[in-house]
């Protein structure tokens, strides 16, 4: 009989850790020879069903995967009989909980990581998000819920290991949860071989603000990670769409999170090659008649193993039936079809009008499903952003300039106009201008002088709004 698929990685997750254990218990306070299998077994159990927890509803499969996966390694489990004796007993009520902060047994492999330049934290980092993912199919297609719980989960141990100096034996580097700007990658070239999913959700997770668009992006991966796992071990998968809708108002970060998107379903084999490939209606539709199809088949080839962003997308139906922006979003869904496993589009522009766009075509709602909200930086996220521009320069923000620059912000309409994160760039453009004009009138200039942004570096006390 083949083993159960959560039973084999809770044997793997013994197997890897027990040996490690034993050979620091003479070393290490808190660690007993007799006690380790049962520790690391206890453990085991501990993360899966917590993630049985993790949606609160404990079904028959998940309970019947507990009782196969552990009824020979802890006595008491046989005692429950089958599924309906584990929910009378209460033993797997409120675990979910138990995700929140690290556990002894890990905390421990921290400490001797961050102290021997070891990286046993990771083994038990990768065996228990094994474990975590197995629970999450057990039941056909996982919840919310549970894709978040990973994250949740995958975040806290990452973050206790960061914080230890814990490397990661993938990179050789510490363990990071985000990642400095220098480190974002700059260019459309998908880098060789694909970056590790870690790194990459770093980089995400150091983006200012996005919360939200965070958090979708890390239930997508999740997904993809849990429905790799289904194919893996031949279970049937609920195939939906890659392709999304990014709303939201110019420089709120869409392009920048199309790029990491790309890496990501490359990093877990969605496409192959993981480039971005950007364009808009004047990229797509021609002038004449038989022109735009050709225009269109051209820039899909290009982005064939990666992604697509159609920028400003509901312009391709702000025309008439004659326009020919219809020709291009008709062979846009036929191509989308003829290469559904080879190629993700992603259409971005404004929330009201993006609904113009999917309506244009039938075929439009059901390939782009789920839609991604970006919204206006505020006025704290908008500073973080000019200062993290200046930090990366060596410019620092004087007290009277952060609060001209507050100002500034502050008396901008948040309506379409309003340019978010390019306006900061812009701005801080300016007040370099503006700064080197004074500079040079200095006589003998101190590094300080030369690093200094003032209020008068960043404009007029009266804002200059859009029109």
């Amino acid at each position: 009989m083949a083993e159960h698929p959560l039973a084999a990685q809770v044997r793997l997750f013994i197997d890897d850790l027990v040996p490690v254990l034993s050979g620091l218990a003479s070393t290490v306070a808190g660690i007993r020879a007799d006690q380790v299998v049962a520790d690391v077994t206890t453990e085991a159990f501990n993360v899966a069903a917590a993630f049985i927890d993790a949606d609160g509803n404990h079904t028959d499969d998940e309970l019947i995967a507990i009782l196969l996966a552990f009824a020979s390694r802890i006595d008491s489990i046989t005692a429950y009989g089958g599924p309906e004796g584990i929910r009378k007993s209460g033993v797997l009520d409120d675990r979910r909980s138990w995700l929140d902060q690290p556990s002894l047994l890990f905390d421990t492999l921290v400490r001797v990581d961050g102290k021997d330049a070891t990286s046993h934290a990771w083994a038990y980092y990768e065996g228990a998000l094994a474990i975590a993912h197995t629970v999450t199919l057990l039941d056909g297609y996982p919840s919310r819920d549970e894709l978040q719980a990973i994250d949740t989960f995958r975040s806290m141990l990452l973050k206790h290991m960061e914080a230890a100096g814990v490397r990661n034996p993938r990179s050789g580097q510490p363990v990071r949860t985000t990642l400095p700007a220098s480190a974002a990658s700059q260019s459309n070239a998908p880098v060789q071989p694909a970056r590790p999913l870690e790194d990459l959700l770093a980089e995400l997770d150091g983006l200012i603000g996005l919360a939200g668009v965070k958090a979708e992006v890390k239930l997508v991966a999740n997904l993809i990670q849990v429905q790799n796992l289904r194919k893996k071990r031949g279970l049937p998968t609920v195939e939906g769409s890659r392709h999304l809708v990014f709303t939201g108002n110019p420089g709120t970060g869409k392009t920048t999170v199309a790029r990491l998107l790309a890496e990501i379903y490359r990093t877990l084999g969605v496409v192959d090659k993981g480039q971005l490939v950007e364009t808009d209606r004047s990229g797509l539709v021609a002038g004449f008649v038989g022109q735009t199809a050709t225009l269109v088949q051209k820039v899909f080839a290009e982005a064939l193993g990666g992604v697509l962003l159609i920028d400003e997308a509901y312009a391709l139906a702000r025309g008439g039936e004659n326009d020919f922006g219809r020709e291009a979003i008709d062979t846009l869904v036929k191509l989308i079809e003829d290469h559904r496993d080879d190629v993700v589009v992603v259409a971005a522009g404004y929330p009201d009008e993006m609904a113009t766009f999917i309506n244009a075509n039938p075929g439009l709602s059901s390939r782009f499903p789920k839609t991604i909200k970006f919204p206006d930086y505020s006025t704290d996220e908008l500073v973080a952003i000019f200062q993290g521009m200046g930090k990366s320069a060596t410019y620092v923000l004087t007290a009277d300039g952060e609060a001209r620059l507050r100002e500034f912000f502050e008396a901008q309409p948040r309506d379409k106009g309003f340019g978010n994160g390019r306006l900061a760039r812009n701005l801080f453009e300016a007040a370099v201008a503006r700064q080197a004009s004074r500079i040079v009138a200095v006589k003998d200039p101190t590094n300080d002088d030369l690093c200094s942004l003032t209020a008068d570096d960043i404009g007029p006390a009266a804002p200059v709004t859009h029109a």
